[in-house]
């Protein structure tokens, strides 16, 4: 059975008060109706996380919460301070330990886009997806039996969304 992994960038956060420091920026009005766009289009691509990895940071954990609104069980949730703004390597070995056979990862960019972009084998053709929007989506299915044997360029694009296109 192939694995599934889904990618989510954290949703638009707010830039309100200036003297918060980034890693308690929480989300603003549009990043807040974006998440629950994004989690309904995961549960209608039938790949809702058993297991989500977050980054610790207010906004993410906003984001992962607000994507099991649409959710019909709420999966196992770390959220871990390793994966704030962590690279591609990083949330790779984050991934790699897991054992649900679909996995999500909310994160942030740049090391969300580049992730995506390593672990493709051949890349979606959309024009948002080398930038990798806020609360921007992959979900990608890897023939291994573990995921510790996922590589890079081993995924298979099952999908790619931007909460922009499905409002």
């Amino acid at each position: 059975m192939p694995l599934t992994l889904v990618l989510i960038r954290h949703a638009k956060s707010s830039w309100s008060d200036l003297s918060q420091s980034d890693h308690a920026r929480g989300l603003n009005d549009r990043g807040r109706r974006a998440a629950p766009l994004i989690g309904r289009w995961i549960r209608e691509q039938g790949s809702v996380p058993a297991h989500i990895l977050s980054s610790d940071a207010v906004r993410t954990r906003q984001t992962t919460e607000l994507l099991q609104t649409e959710w019909p069980d709420a999966p196992n949730t770390t959220f871990d301070r390793r994966l704030y703004l962590a690279g591609p390597d990083i949330m790779l070995a984050a991934i790699q330990a897991q054992t649900a056979p679909v996995v999500g990862i909310v994160g942030h960019n740049p090391g969300m886009a580049e992730l995506a972009s390593m672990l493709c084998h051949t890349p979606p053709a959309h024009g948002r997806f080398r930038d990798y929007p806020t609360c921007a989506a992959t979900i990608l299915t890897f023939d291994v039996d573990s995921w510790a044997d996922v590589r890079p360029h081993g995924g298979m694009v099952k999908a790619f969304a931007i909460p922009r296109e499905l409002e």
